[in-house]
């Protein structure tokens, strides 16, 4: 488990830009099972979260013109409990973080994994997500 003073600047990224922080599995139900779209953004510490996947998730959301009714995060190796139930509702796919999920209805409709994220600027993560939260928001 990540130490607080690691973990708590990064999930600020989010959470000061309006994302609900998901810290047990009840907020993970609660979030996902929400009639309409819920952006989960999985936050991680390695370098590909902070140098793309957070970017590009806020960039996503401050310019999209349809937008998830409900935006959060939980973060990978601290939110231990919260992380695990949202990979729940991954499944199939493999556990993933950084990672970046839309539900809709609380199925899952767009699911961007880190192998999608790594080495990808922070402006092609945020024109997926643009396209997606169009074609499902």
């Amino acid at each position: 488990m990540y130490p607080a003073e690691i973990v708590l600047p990064m999930k600020a990224e989010l959470t000061d830009n309006g994302f609900e922080d998901l810290q047990t599995p009840e907020e993970v139900d609660k979030a996902i099972n929400k009639e309409g779209t819920t952006l989960v953004m999985i936050n991680s510490v390695c370098g590909c979260s902070a140098g793309s996947a957070r970017p590009g998730v806020l960039m996503a959301v401050a310019n999209a013109n349809k937008k998830p009714e409900n935006i959060t995060t939980t973060f990978a190796g601290f939110d231990v409990d919260a992380v695990r139930k949202v990979r729940e509702h991954l499944l199939p796919y493999p556990p993933s973080s950084p990672a970046i999920a839309l539900f809709k209805n609380g199925e899952i409709v767009h699911f961007v994994e880190r192998h999608q994220i790594e080495g990808r600027p922070a402006q092609m993560i945020a024109s997926n997500l643009i396209a997606a939260f169009e074609q499902y928001c």
